[in-house]
């Protein structure tokens, strides 16, 4: 919880700097985005390089250790075209906001360049969201709804910022299955965000 609101008070300086013109104009220009988007996926790359563990599990879990992402990707694509009948977006627009799978630096720097600010400001929010529900109700979702729950819940976040809370509420023995999930929800961001902002 601490970090995710660590992140709100981040960003909502940004928006109050940028608002009072306390930040130089090129600061906000969309290259720089876009700068900063190549070396967060540069560091994701090094973090995924650098577990041996992650590698080791895949290896032994095969195929099957798939199913939790591509389950998580495909129930995200459903929730999220249920509430497209219901606001005033197209549904490409809406699978490119929940394409973000709580991975809100990476999806809302895309979507601002894909699609505008307004878009890429309801990505950020609506992923922030995400996790900040995934860091409260965790343990409730082990409970109602199984072990696998929270860390489908969780998103891309289930591999680092909600790694934690996940942990505590499925136990130790699925803290690998939630890293791998992350790993490839996490990878899968780029290419949906690309894919439904293309419309």
């Amino acid at each position: 919880m601490k970090g995710s609101l660590i992140v709100v008070s981040f960003f909502l300086a940004g928006v109050l700097s940028a608002r009072q013109g306390w930040v130089s104009a090129c600061l906000t220009d969309e290259s720089v985005s876009r700068y900063i988007l190549y070396g967060l996926m540069f560091f994701v790359g090094m973090s995924v390089g650098g577990d041996g563990q992650v590698v080791r599990t895949v290896r032994e879990q095969g195929i099957r250790i798939l199913l939790l992402p591509f389950g998580t990707m495909i129930g995200t694509f459903a929730g999220v075209a249920a509430v497209s009948l219901f606001v005033s977006r197209t549904l490409t627009d809406c699978l490119a906001v929940g394409a973000g799978f709580g991975y809100y630096s990476l999806s809302s720097l895309f979507i601002t360049q894909y699609k505008g600010a307004e878009l890429g400001m309801v990505a950020l929010m609506a992923n922030i969201l995400r996790e900040i529900v995934t860091l409260l109700f965790a343990p409730l979702f082990a409970v109602l709804f199984g072990k696998y729950a929270p860390i489908s819940a969780g998103g891309a976040t289930s591999m680092d910022s909600t790694l934690p809370v996940i942990a505590r509420a499925v136990g130790p023995e699925l803290v690998i299955v939630s890293i791998v999930h992350g790993i490839v929800v996490d990878f899968s961001v780029p290419f949906w965000v690309a894919f439904f902002c293309s419309f």
